[in-house]
């Protein structure tokens, strides 16, 4: 599958040759190329997509919840699902436990014990989703922009989900998954490596997902807040 770049700048190298080459064989039949893109964008139009605002970390460098910290005049939890709520009215929380900021039409999501972190909270809200796919958002990531997310939702189609990749490492915080890829996070939950990268980098292999290569003008989106001065940026 050819890489997209969300910040409207052009794919370096190989997979801006992959697009030229795509046009000339495309070019030879237009009708064809005209239907396919069709297809696809009938597909994309009929994907149906759940919410997850992943809020299940310890804070342990915050020294107190980060979804309570204040952004912008908001507690970080209300502003990230403000964006949420405007791609779809099928949210949920992922948190360790029962938190008090979550409104009551948020559905609630709880990481099975012992949690092993984000894989926890992904794996959890895979298996309940009835959506062909489900977009993941950290709570600590509050630099990302709706249009941004808008952008890496269209990436996806019923099946296949979006995944960016910054600096040559993916980011699973902020990401889409299709449902289909349940199995694969159950399975790395049960195992002793719990490492997303890995995770992602196997669904990728297995065209589960996309990788969505960032470039430099967005990469400020991913930054998460860790420390009390992060709030400064």
């Amino acid at each position: 599958m050819p890489a997209l770049l969300l910040d409207g700048s052009s794919a370096p190298g190989r997979c801006r040759t992959i697009s030229e080459r795509s046009r000339r064989i495309a070019g030879a039949d237009p009708d064809c190329r005209h239907s396919r893109f069709k297809r696809a964008a009938v597909a994309k139009s009929r994907m149906t997509l759940s919410a997850v605002l992943l809020a299940g970390g310890e804070s342990t460098r915050m020294g107190r919840d980060k979804a309570t910290l204040e952004w912008h005049r908001l507690p970080l939890w209300a502003c990230q699902l403000e964006k949420l709520r405007a791609l779809t009215s099928n949210i949920f929380v992922s948190t360790r436990c029962a938190v008090p900021w979550r409104p009551a039409d948020v559905k609630l999501v709880i990481d099975e014990s012992p949690s092993r972190g984000p894989l926890s909270g992904l794996t959890a809200s895979l298996a309940v989703i009835e959506t062909d796919c489900l977009l993941v958002l950290a709570v600590d990531m509050p630099f990302i922009t709706l249009s941004h997310l808008k952008k890496l939702r269209d990436s996806a189609e019923p099946g296949v989900g979006a995944v960016p990749v910054v600096s040559g490492k993916v980011e699973p915080l902020a990401a889409v998954y299709p449902k289909r890829a349940r199995s694969i996070f159950a399975e790395a939950l049960k195992g002793t490596d719990h490492s997303l990268q890995r995770v992602v980098r196997r669904l990728t292999a297995l065209e589960l997902v996309r990788e969505i290569p960032i470039g430099a003008a967005a990469d400020h989106f991913y930054r998460s807040i860790n420390y009390p001065t992060d709030l400064q940026l």
